[in-house]
């Protein structure tokens, strides 16, 4: 049930204070207080108005004294000044100060006032359902809504979240493909005090690179053959608000100096144009690359890497999260059973160990596949190891590709033993020669 629309009127008139008073109480949502002074208006404001009516000749305070005293302290109420006066300079002069609206008493004031009362109404209504939909938009974007977990990694990158949102710097992001760049920036934009504003995300690798340009900077009509109308580029559709670039470390270096020069002056050029515009961005950027590395390499100029790094955030893959994954495991399973109508499912105790013992090289992406392919193929209320379906795309086994400890070695190994034979722990100990209580420790203690 809606909560009623309060009207204070504010008339020292009592037969023309009834009659407003009876005329818009003809609307049973309407809820209508008349006051026959300025300070009672004053008095019982606690009552949290949705209008005011003030008669500019009032016994005790002037109608442009009250208009100016309520509009400081109440800035958000709307008031409607109803007066005898026809003078045009008066009416100017309050709504200058601030009335909604400005009604000459007579006649036809009361059908006026309806009128007025009824616009505010649906701009009221309006204004509560944005105020809703924001809420929800913020709560969908709640750091712990988007990102499940309890590991120590996963609250770490909550807490440099919190501090990103906090402040206006630029925000670096970094991780293996799977782990949720794109949902952290938006989190961190949602937010921000930049959340009425755009978010605009654009996925560097995905633009052939001779249309990057005009992409990201828009171009003139006549700029080149094929541009037939002005283009805003995505710097100029985020004004104001937050620019994610996905993949930065592709970009070519002739569009990285381009980069560098909007980033650097806050203003850019269209292609093809001379008009320069002011910009007001925050930029987020992504990349699955090690861009200090690209720098040693050449690849990616020294200059930029500065320019955007600001607050860098490492998300940790899926295998460094421990039991994160057996949360995110039966949260997945949860959610597409409700999407889908289906009824419960549970993961039986030995397709738990099977998820866990897998390494997922496509992180949060690829459990979240295999799982919700597992709901699909069980039968029955129990997901059984049988419907859990591993595909690796390409993934490097060579354990000498880096340099690590003797005991991440030791892990790397199990695990991909454990991949091979489908958590089979008691072959996988039987091959590699160790005790079963050792490989269960690894799972348990979070190492594999």
């Amino acid at each position: 049930m809606e909560s009623p629309f309060i009207i204070f009127i504010v008339e020292d008139d009592p037969w023309y204070g009834q009659l407003l008073h009876y005329h818009l109480s003809l609307n049973p949502e309407n809820t209508v207080h008349l006051w026959t002074s300025g300070q009672e208006c004053l008095d019982n404001m606690h009552l949290l108005p949705d209008v005011v009516t003030i008669d500019f000749s009032l016994p005790d305070i002037s109608g442009d004294k009250l208009l100016s005293t309520l509009r400081q302290r109440w800035p958000e109420v709307p008031l409607i000044v109803i007066s005898a006066q026809d003078k045009i300079a008066t009416a100017v002069h309050l709504l200058k100060m601030g009335a909604s609206d400005y009604l000459v008493k007579d006649d036809n004031t009361k059908d006026f006032l309806w009128n007025t009362v009824q616009k505010l109404r649906e701009t009221n209504g309006l204004r509560q359902r944005v105020k809703s939909l924001e809420s929800q938009l913020q709560a969908k974007y709640d750091f712990s809504k988007i990102m499940k977990g309890n590991s120590p990694a996963i609250k770490r990158i909550f807490g440099l979240m919190e501090k990103a949102a906090q402040t206006p710097v630029n925000v670096s992001i970094t991780g293996e493909t799977g782990t949720g760049k794109e949902l952290v920036a938006k989190a961190i934009h949602m937010n921000s005090g930049r959340h009425r504003k755009p978010f605009v995300a654009v996925n560097m690798a995905a633009i052939p690179t001779e249309l990057l340009e005009s992409e990201l900077f828009g171009h003139e009509k006549g700029a080149f053959t094929s541009a037939v109308a002005r283009k805003i580029g995505k710097f100029e559709e985020a004004n104001g608000g937050t620019l994610f670039l996905d993949e930065i470390g592709d970009l070519n270096p002739a569009i990285q100096s381009k980069l560098l020069r909007v980033l650097q002056e806050r203003e850019l050029q269209r292609v093809g144009g001379n008009e320069r515009i002011k910009l007001d961005v925050r930029l987020i950027t992504a990349t699955h690359k090690n861009l200090a590395d690209e720098v040693q390499k050449s690849t990616f100029r020294e200059d930029l890497y500065y320019r955007i790094m600001g607050l860098p955030l490492l998300l940790p893959p899926l295998r460094e999260r421990g039991q994160d994954t057996l949360y995110l495991a039966k949260y997945f399973v949860d959610e597409f059973c409700r999407e889908y109508g289906k009824p419960a499912l549970v993961l039986a105790p030995d397709t738990l160990a099977k998820l866990r013992a897998y390494a997922y090289p496509g992180n949060v992406r690829e459990l979240k596949t295999i799982v919700e392919l597992a709901a699909v193929l069980s039968n029955g209320p129990e997901i059984s190891p049988a419907d859990v379906m591993f595909a690796p795309a390409g993934r490097d086994t060579s354990f000498l590709s880096s340099e690590k400890t003797l005991r991440a070695y030791t892990c790397a190994i199990v695990r991909h033993y454990l991949e091979k034979y489908d958590g089979n722990v008691p072959q996988v100990a039987q091959t590699l020669d160790v005790g079963k209580s050792t490989i269960y420790k690894m799972i348990q203690d979070g190492e594999i």
